[in-house]
C-alpha cells in the first residue's frame, strides 16, 4: 500500500436532517439501521450515512407532483412485472393461510407475557376484545409439514400499467390535504396508497397519512390537528396503530422482518404514545401486524431475545396444582416476542416451507451422472460438484474468483443435459458471469468445454423472476430448469428469496453463492446469513483467493485486520485528506487526472464510493464537483444533460449505472448496461440521480477497472467491516482511498461487525428442517 508522493503537485496515483436513530428503535433493542438498508425510492443506501431512509424518502415526495400512475401500459417496466409476480406470490400465501383452521392447542402451560399474548389471540380467534395486558397474538407461528403440496404461481404476465385512482378520488384527496394543511404534491402518492375511498379514509382516520413514504409522525400529527381540532389527542387509538404500523415499516427498511416486543415498546413510547401496550393490542386485533413467540434454546447465546416470563409472573392460569417437574421446565423455557407486517411474516414462512420443499424433493439424476465432472475437476469446484450432486440445496461462499467455480458447475450441468441457469444481482454480474461461461477461465471439467449462448443462460434474478429473461414457467408456474445458481445471495431479501423458492420445480437444484463479507440486501432479511447460520444444508466454502493486492487487501479486511499490502504496480494507493473540503477536490483530481494518466483507465470507467448522500463529501457533493469538471451544462432535464453519468434504480435496493441519452415527452432517456430505458418525467426525482459517485450499497454487484472510495471525517460513525469490505472490493485494477477519517477506519474493520437484523427465518426453517442444527 502506498501514500502519494510529496514530490509532485498531482493527485498522482502511482504516487501517492434527520437522525436514523429516531426513526426506528435503536440498536441496543432492534439492531439499529444496517449498512445495507435503502430510501423508499430505491436510490440511496441511508444507512451509510448520517442520513436516514425516511429523510432521504421525504425529500422526492413533496415536490412530485404525480406518480407512477401515470404510467401506460406500453411503458410497463421489469419493476413493475417484479412487483406485481411479489403481488401474486402474497395473494397465494395469504389463501394458503386462510385455509388453515387447524385450532391452536400448544401453549397451555406457558406463564406470564406469553399466557397473556395466548389468551388475547384466542379473544380474537372468538371474536372478542383481547384484554390481554401486553400484545395479543392473532395466531402463533405456524407449524407447516415439510411435504405440504406446494401451489406454485401462475405465469406472470407483465401488468398492463397500475390503474390510476380515478378523478373523483384524486379530488376528494385534494379537499382533504387542503383542509389539513398538507402539499398538494401528496395527492397522487396519497391517492395511490389508500386507493379508492382515499379521501373518506384520510377524513376518518387523518393518520392514515403515514401510509405515504416520507411522511413522518409529527407531519401526521400536524396535519390531525388541522382536521380533527380539539379531539385530536396523543392517546387516539387511530394514532396509536398508524405510528406501530409506521415503525414497523421503518424497521423493515433498517432490514428487520420483525421487531422484538421490547425494542418496539420502547420505540412507541419515544414517539409520545401514552400506552404502547394498548397500541400493539390494538393494531394487532385490527389485523395490521401480526405476534409471534418463538422458543429458545439457549437464551445467553441469543442476546436480542425478549426475556422469558417467570412463574412469579403466571398470571393467566396456565399453571395447575399437580404440575410435575416437566411442567416446570416448560413454564421456564425462554422465548422471544415478536411483532412483524404480514407482508414479512408470510414471506418469511413461505421461504421456508419452499426451501423445505426443495431439500426434501429428489432430483431425478443420481450422483454417480456427475463423478467424472468432480474427478477432472480442481478441488473447490470438485467440492461443489459433489455437494450438488447429492443435494437439492447448497450454500457456496467465496470472492470475486471464487465464482469460477459455480460457473464450471454449470458448465458441467450443461454438459450433462441438465438446464442450468445463473441468476446475479446486477447486469454488471451477469454480463461478468456470461464472459466466465464462455471462456476457459470457468475451469471447466475435462471434456464440458464450455457454454454456447451463455447470455442466455445468465440472467438477473429480477429479470428472471419476473419472466423477462430466462427459461420461463411452466404451465404450473414453475420454472423451466432442473439447476439455478444463484449469485451475490447476501443481495437476496426474504420477498424475492420467498418468489425465488415457490417458482423451482420439484426435483431441481438450487445453488446460493456469495461472499459473506459484503453488505446484506437493502431490503428486510438476511437470508443467506441466516441459511449458513442455520447449517441445515451442505456448504463449501471455495478456497480460491482473490489475487493482487486489493485481493489481499479485501481479505484482510473480511477477517477484521486492515493490513499494508505490497503494491509494486501503485495498485492501493492511499490519498490522506484534511476535511471535506479537501477530499471533494481530492477526489476530483483522481477521477478526471491521475488515474487516467497512471493507469491508462477513461474517467467513465472510474467509480468513486463515498459512505452516504449528505454531507459536504457525500455523493451529492462528490457529483456535482464530477459534473462539472466532466459534463458541464444547465441540467435542463430534471437536472440532467445529455452526457451525464447516472444511477437508475427502478425498485429499492436495485441500481444500474447508465448515462443520460435524450429527454422528450416521453421522459428521460437513458442507456443502461447496453439497455435503452425511458423514465417517465414524473419518475425521475424518484429513480435517478448522478452516477459519478454511488453509496457502497448502491456499488454492490458491481465492479470497475478503478475505485474511488471517499472516507471523509464526518462519515466515521458510518463505517462498518462490510462496507468498507464491500467499497474496497468494487476495485478490479486500482484502488485509491481519499482518507480522512484516520483511525477511525482500523477501528471499523476491526471492532464494527454488520449490525445485527431481527428475523425468523432460522426458527422457522428449524421446525421444518429437523437436519438445521
Amino acid at each position: 500500500m502506498s501514500t502519494e508522493p510529496s514530490t509532485t503537485g498531482t493527485d498522482e496515483p502511482g504516487g501517492r436532517g434527520d437522525a436514523t436513530a429516531s426513526e426506528a428503535p435503536d440498536d441496543a433493542t432492534a439492531g439499529g439501521t444496517p449498512e445495507g438498508s435503502a430510501d423508499d425510492a430505491g436510490t440511496a443506501e441511508t444507512a451509510e450515512t448520517p442520513e436516514t431512509a425516511s429523510e432521504a424518502a421525504s425529500e422526492a415526495v413533496p415536490e412530485t407532483a404525480s406518480g407512477a400512475a401515470s404510467e401506460t401500459a406500453a411503458e410497463v417496466s421489469e419493476a413493475q412485472a417484479e412487483l406485481a409476480a411479489q403481488r401474486l406470490e402474497r395473494e397465494r400465501i395469504e389463501k394458503r393461510k386462510a385455509e388453515k383452521k387447524t385450532p391452536v392447542t400448544s401453549g397451555t402451560k406457558l406463564s406470564g407475557t406469553a399466557a397473556d399474548l395466548l389468551a388475547a389471540v384466542r379473544a380474537v380467534e372468538g371474536g372478542r376484545k383481547p384484554t390481554a395486558t401486553v400484545f395479543d397474538e392473532p395466531e402463533p407461528a405456524p407449524r407447516r409439514p415439510a411435504q405440504e403440496p406446494a401451489r406454485r404461481p401462475r405465469p406472470v404476465a407483465p401488468p398492463a400499467g397500475a390503474a390510476a385512482p380515478s378523478g373523483e378520488t384524486v379530488e376528494a384527496v385534494r379537499a382533504v390535504l387542503a383542509e389539513g394543511g398538507a402539499p398538494e404534491a401528496l395527492v397522487p402518492q396519497v391517492a395511490e396508497a389508500l386507493g379508492e375511498g382515499a379521501g373518506a379514509r384520510l377524513r376518518e382516520d387523518p393518520w392514515q397519512l403515514l401510509r405515504v413514504p416520507g411522511v413522518r409522525p409529527e407531519q401526521a400529527d400536524g396535519f390531525a390537528r388541522a382536521l380533527l381540532g380539539t379531539e385530536c389527542r396523543p392517546d387516539d387509538e387511530r394514532r396509536g396503530r398508524a405510528v406501530t404500523v409506521w415503525l414497523l415499516e421503518q424497521a423493515a427498511v433498517a432490514g428487520h422482518t420483525a421487531l422484538e416486543a421490547p425494542a418496539l415498546i420502547a420505540a412507541l413510547g419515544q414517539r409520545s404514545v401514552p400506552d404502547p401496550d394498548e397500541a400493539v393490542q390494538s393494531t394487532v386485533a385490527e389485523g395490521e401486524a401480526l405476534v409471534f413467540q418463538d422458543a429458545l434454546d439457549d437464551a445467553p447465546s441469543t442476546p436480542r431475545s425478549a426475556p422469558a416470563p417467570t412463574p412469579a409472573s403466571a398470571n393467566a392460569g396456565s399453571g395447575s396444582e399437580g404440575d410435575g417437574e416437566d411442567d416446570e421446565a416448560e413454564e421456564e423455557r425462554p422465548v422471544r416476542v415478536l411483532i412483524g407486517l404480514e407482508r414479512y411474516a408470510l414471506a418469511e414462512e413461505s421461504l421456508a416451507d419452499g426451501l423445505a420443499r426443495v431439500m426434501n424433493s429428489l432430483p431425478k439424476d443420481g450422483p454417480t451422472d456427475w463423478a467424472p465432472a468432480a474427478a477432472s475437476a480442481p478441488r473447490s469446484t470438485a467440492e461443489l460438484i459433489r455437494a450438488v450432486a447429492g443435494h437439492s440445496l447448497v450454500l457456496h461462499t467465496g470472492g470475486e474468483a471464487a465464482r469460477a467455480e459455480p460457473a464450471a458447475l454449470v458448465t458441467a450441468a450443461r454438459t450433462l443435459g441438465l438446464r442450468a441457469y445463473a441468476a446475479t444481482h446486477s447486469a454488471d454480474g451477469r454480463r461478468r458471469f456470461a464472459a466466465q461461461l464462455s471462456s476457459a477461465d470457468a475451469e471447466p471439467a475435462e471434456g464440458a468445454g464450455t457454454v454456447e449462448g451463455a447470455e442466455s443462460v445468465v440472467t438477473t434474478l429480477a429479470g428472471l423472476l419476473s419472466g423477462a429473461e430466462g427459461p420461463g414457467r411452466d404451465a404450473e408456474g414453475a420454472l423451466v430448469l432442473d439447476l439455478l445458481v444463484v449469485l451475490d445471495a447476501p443481495q437476496v431479501d426474504v420477498e424475492t428469496a420467498a418468489l425465488l423458492a415457490e417458482s423451482l420445480p420439484d426435483g431441481s437444484r438450487l445453488v446460493l453463492s456469495g461472499d459473506p463479507g459484503v453488505l446484506w440486501s437493502a431490503g428486510p432479511g438476511r437470508v443467506f446469513a441466516d441459511l449458513l447460520a442455520a447449517r441445515a444444508c451442505p456448504q463449501v466454502a471455495s478456497r480460491t483467493p482473490d489475487p493482487g493486492p486489493i485481493g489481499e487487501l479485501v481479505s484482510g479486511i473480511g477477517i477484521g485486520e486492515l493490513n499494508q499490502v505490497d503494491a509494486p504496480g501503485k495498485e492501493v494507493v492511499i490519498v490522506p485528506v484534511r476535511d471535506a473540503g479537501e477530499a471533494v477536490h481530492r477526489t476530483a483530481q483522481l477521477v478526471v487526472d491521475s488515474v487516467p494518466r497512471a493507469f491508462g483507465i477513461p474517467a467513465e470507467q472510474v467509480q468513486v464510493i463515498t459512505p452516504g448522500h449528505g454531507g459536504a463529501a457525500g455523493t451529492r457533493a462528490l457529483n456535482a464537483s464530477l459534473k462539472e469538471r466532466l459534463n458541464p451544462g444547465p441540467g435542463r432535464f430534471g437536472g440532467f444533460d445529455p452526457g451525464d453519468r447516472v444511477a437508475h434504480s427502478p425498485a429499492p435496493g436495485r441500481t444500474t449505472p447508465g448515462r443520460v441519452v435524450k429527454a422528450d415527452a416521453e421522459g428521460l432517456h437513458l442507456e443502461c448496461a447496453g439497455t435503452a430505458v425511458v423514465v417517465p418525467k414524473e419518475r425521475v426525482e424518484q429513480t435517478v440521480r448522478h452516477g459519478w459517485a454511488l453509496t457502497a450499497h448502491q456499488a454492490v454487484g458491481h465492479r470497475w477497472p478503478a475505485a474511488v472510495v471517499v472516507l471523509p471525517g464526518d462519515a466515521a460513525q458510518a463505517l462498518t467491516r462490510p462496507w468498507v469490505y464491500t467499497a474496497f472490493g468494487r476495485a478490479e485494477r486500482h484502488l485509491s482511498v481519499v482518507h480522512g477519517v484516520e483511525q477511525a477506519l482500523p477501528r471499523a474493520v476491526a471492532e464494527v461487525p454488520p449490525k445485527p437484523r431481527t428475523t425468523r427465518l432460522p426458527a422457522l426453517l428449524k421446525a421444518q428442517v429437523p437436519s438445521a442444527d
